[in-house]
């Protein structure tokens, strides 16, 4: 052991303890020399063997230590401004390596293993503290049931199906179009379960495209899923702004495919993640993204679309390709078993999440990496920003306690300025914002806006139910209406031989969709295909 890592755990509570035990136990991952806590009733104590020291600050800077030496912090009710603080003193205290048990350990509470852990990172300390949620009470809906993520390798999916772990779902279905994503999520998954992570659930991973309408319906009939959290979309706005056909054919008509199955194939409940981007849109992908919000709380009670158009409605009976041939009503808990219109469906809405894939935290580490410049698209600019595994439990609370047909929105707090973000991220990282490394302003890009909304004019948030999850009292598209935004859209993302010239056409896809959504921004020198 003389090779193996010196680590200092910081907090004696149980999720320190736990992890202290846990890596004497494997015996390879290094060795435990002390506790550093704050608690005058353990200071002087022998814990398991190991002795605690403290207080943090004052003792941090006398221990002894080796250039190898690490710090793993295990204070699962640490706020944002106590783990700020605690970090630039073990900062200075010159700690090689600095990990953190993650959220997902704060949210349920009675978790710690050493699995879990990662190298602190700026979404642990930038932002509010998150709310605290019981997530194996919040997922208690789920008990017993099949789960379907759609987007199941995205930011947002996949930390969706590492929260499910704790909910005890009977399936868990990681549904998405990336063999690399959905591969790195099933194989992360399996991983946490071998080290006694969450509940025993059976992964199933699945590569298809929700574009593909007839394999979405023949994926629902046989799988049997009692709820599906749907994530996928394409989300980056100057990538869709580039590829408007694309943004509408993979955000609307993938969703339209999708609540069309679950209608017919009797799933109980329906979730759309949504975004901000959503409320006035400026941008394709504002716009695909509130069309997919209208399909899924107009469209899943027959709204949309006509029944299967290639005659079958059985829906029953078909074979499980995973082994269950019981047929999808007799999953029904609330006793219909007629495989259709029994879906609760509703939408969950939420600004920025930090360290997306795509956005702008992980942009600005690349290039504080290279030494900068770090670029901000306007001083001014605002948006609002949650952390994911405090989004995600809030999305799987919203699907235990809302009602059907209903828009929430999760309180997001108050908007963050980009450029204050950048300074944060700077420091983070030690170099000094404006000298060491400098930040240059380049402009709103395409379909940007300067501020961020959550609702719109007609929306008007009512009853909570929860602290940060409000129900949104909305007017919403008229079902007709939305039928006739698709019907005009279809041949513009489907090739129909009869109409060939609106194939792919930028032009003929922008003047519909500002017929519906006037504020939608248009570049001139946009090509027609």
């Amino acid at each position: 052991m003389s090779g193996a890592a010196r680590i200092y755990v910081i907090g004696a509570g149980f999720a320190g303890r736990a992890v202290a035990r846990e890596i004497s136990e494997k015996g390879v991952l290094g060795r435990v020399v002390a506790f550093l806590d704050d608690d005058p009733a353990k200071i002087g104590q022998r814990l398991d063997g190991i002795p605690v020291l403290g207080p943090i600050e004052q003792v941090v800077s006398l221990v002894e230590k080796t250039p190898a030496d690490e710090a793993l912090i295990a204070i699962p009710s640490a706020t944002r401004e106590s783990l700020r603080t605690l970090y630039e003193t073990l900062r200075q205290a010159s700690f090689s390596r600095i990990r953190i048990l993650p959220t997902v350990s704060q949210i349920t509470g009675d978790e710690a293993h050493v699995i879990l852990t990662r190298e602190i990172d700026p979404q642990d300390l930038l932002g509010r503290t998150p709310v605290n949620i019981n997530l194996r009470e919040a997922l208690s809906y789920l008990r017993g049931r099949r789960v379907l993520i759609t987007g199941a390798g995205g930011s947002i999916g996949s930390e969706l199906a590492r929260q499910l772990l704790f909910g005890g779902a009977e399936r868990l279905y990681l549904l998405g179009h990336g063999e690399n994503s959905i591969y790195e999520i099933d194989a992360e998954l399996r991983l946490l379960q071998e080290e006694g992570v969450g509940e025993s659930t059976s992964i199933v991973p699945i590569i298809g495209e929700l574009t593909d309408r007839e394999y979405v319906q023949f994926l629902l009939t046989r799988l049997h899923a009692d709820v599906i959290f749907h994530t996928a979309a394409y989300k980056h706005v100057p990538m869709m702004e580039a590829n408007p056909v694309a943004a509408i054919q993979n955000n609307v008509f993938g969703t339209r495919n999708l609540v069309e199955a679950a209608r017919e194939a009797g799933v109980d409940r329906l979730v759309l993640v949504s975004t901000d981007k959503a409320v006035k849109p400026t941008s394709v992908y504002g716009v695909a993204k509130r069309l997919a919000e209208e399909i899924v709380l107009c469209g899943m009670n027959g709204g949309t679309a006509p029944a299967d158009e290639h005659g079958d409605t059985s829906g029953h009976g078909s074979r499980d390709e995973h082994g269950d041939t019981s047929g999808h009503g007799s999953r029904d808990e609330h006793g219909d078993t007629s495989g259709h219109g029994v879906c609760s469906p509703m939408v969950v809405r939420f600004g920025n999440v930090l360290g997306s894939r795509g956005s702008i935290l992980p942009l600005f580490r690349r290039q504080i990496e290279t030494g900068g410049p770090v670029t901000i698209t306007d001083p001014g600019a605002k948006r609002f920003f949650m952390t994911i595994p405090e989004a995600v439990s809030l999305v799987l609370k919203a699907g235990g306690v809302g009602d059907s047909g209903e828009l929430y929105v999760l309180d997001m707090g108050e908007p963050v300025n980009i450029r204050e973000l950048a300074e944060q991220l700077i420091q983070f990282y030690g170099p000094t914002p404006g000298r060491e490394i400098s930040i240059r302003e380049i402009g709103l890009r395409p379909g940007e806006k300067m501020e961020e909304s959550l609702f719109d004019c007609d929306e008007v948030p009512r009853d909570s139910p929860h602290e940060r999850i409000m129900r949104v009292e909305r007017q919403g598209l008229d079902r007709q209406k939305l039928r006739e935004i698709l019907d005009r859209l279809e041949p513009v993302c489907f090739l129909d031989r009869s109409r060939a010239t609106d194939y792919r056409n930028r032009w003929k896809l922008r003047s519909l969709l500002q017929e519906f959504f006037p504020d939608l921004r248009r570049d001139p020198q946009e090509p027609e295909y």
